[in-house]
């Protein structure tokens, strides 16, 4: 007569779950340090991420508000190689284009620097060029003056100056009022503009009226159009303003769009999400690899529960869950820390810099799954060690 083998207890998900977080808690200290891993890679993905996110969002929200309707037109070159020369009636030709709702011109005054006094050597020109500017240049680049007022018709005859907000650092003034030394002559500054993102040679730049540029050896030519259309006919002006500028030349007029330059800028951005996800990838994975240390580890130093267990009825199969599940907590608790850490990187980056917060989805989904898949990998082989060491040898261990 045979005895028949009692069945073993089934071990339900809510006791696997247990026996994992008793194996955990047992180890406080070790489970942080082995978590700590996991978390520095998730944070490093989901933070890197975060913050490319971000700054395609807040570049993206700064192109709708300047508008890519602006176009630039400089002179080029000749077929002799020379640099070219708008004509003086380039202005009012691009006036006439259909669709077109502004225009404004600056022009390089030559052989001009501004200084802070008359005291500093000529040849130090802190790289700020003295141009002619329009009254109307700021209406069409959208910009605005942080202290004083622009120039006008009035003003545009006389020794006033308005400074870029570059060259208005570099010189050290801060407010309307001081004075300037250009060309030899004493100026008063009676504005200082905001930065202008779609022109930043602007903020560089000292403007002065067209017509007292004129008295400096200013030829009248502009060195460069601003051109502002619908958004409907941007791209039917942008095919005629080269005919129109210049129609016995068109190949020595350029044309550009400001706006494709921060269009670039956000492309460039997701090319880097690619690097920024390799960077977490390789921090997770050195993660992983210390999960699977601490595990084999632990599974040495517990040989005599495992073997108290196997004979109080535990199968294989419920060992190796055991390990696995542990493995598994121990890193899914890493990665939720790193989400937590790379998200308030990135809210905090977002409300340093003024933009509008964005989450990095991709980022955030990839590395919490990331993180249990590897800390399942890391999990199999003390897993299947647990498993496979005999009652009697590990009940015998010490």
């Amino acid at each position: 007569m045979t005895t028949a083998l009692p069945e073993p207890a089934r071990l339900r998900a809510a006791d696997l779950v247990s026996v994992g977080l008793d194996g955990l808690r047992g180890r406080p200290l070790r489970a942080v340090l082995s978590a700590l891993g996991i978390a520095i890679g998730v944070a490093a993905m989901v933070g890197l991420v975060g913050i490319s996110t971000v700054s395609k969002a807040g570049l993206m929200e700064e192109i709708r508000e300047l508008g890519t309707n602006l176009l630039t037109v400089s002179p080029g070159t000749t077929l002799s190689g020379q640099s070219a020369v708008l004509p003086e009636t380039a202005e009012s030709m691009v006036g006439r284009i259909p669709g077109v709702t502004g225009v404004s011109a600056v022009g390089l005054v030559p052989n001009t620097t501004v200084r802070r006094t008359d005291r500093i050597d000529p040849a130090t020109t802190s790289g700020i060029s003295v141009q002619a500017a329009r009254p109307n240049l700021l209406q069409a680049l959208g910009g605005s003056v942080r202290s004083g007022t622009f120039l006008n018709d009035a003003s545009g005859r006389y020794p006033a100056v308005v400074l870029g907000s570059v060259a208005a650092e570099r010189l050290g003034i801060d407010r309307a009022g001081g004075h300037v030394y250009i060309a030899g002559r004493w100026m008063t500054v009676i504005g200082i503009l905001d930065s202008l993102r779609l022109a930043p040679e602007i903020d560089r730049s000292a403007l002065i009226g067209w017509s007292y540029a004129r008295q400096l050896g200013f030829d009248g030519h502009a060195t460069t159009l601003y051109e502002r259309s619908t958004d409907a006919t941007v791209q039917s002006v942008q095919k005629v303003l080269g005919a129109t500028v210049n129609p016995e030349h068109p190949e020595e007029v350029k044309v550009s769009r400001p706006s494709d330059v921060l269009t670039a800028e956000a492309a460039a951005n997701r090319a880097f999400n690619a690097l920024f996800f390799g960077l977490g990838a390789v921090a997770l994975l050195a993660g992983g690899v210390g999960i699977a240390n601490i595990m084999v580890i632990s599974v040495l130093e517990r040989r005599s529960e495992i073997g108290l267990r196997r004979s109080l009825g535990a199968t294989r199969g419920q060992i190796r869950l055991q390990f696995l599940t542990e493995s598994v907590t121990l890193s899914a608790l890493g990665g939720a820390a790193g989400v937590l850490i790379g998200l308030v990187v990135c809210f905090g980056y977002a409300a340093f810099r003024g933009w509008p917060p964005a989450l990095p989805v991709q980022a955030i989904g990839g590395g919490a799954l990331a993180a249990v898949a590897i800390g399942a990998l890391a999990g199999v082989y003390p897993a299947r060690r647990a498993a496979r060491m005999p009652p009697t040898e590990a009940l015998t261990s010490t």
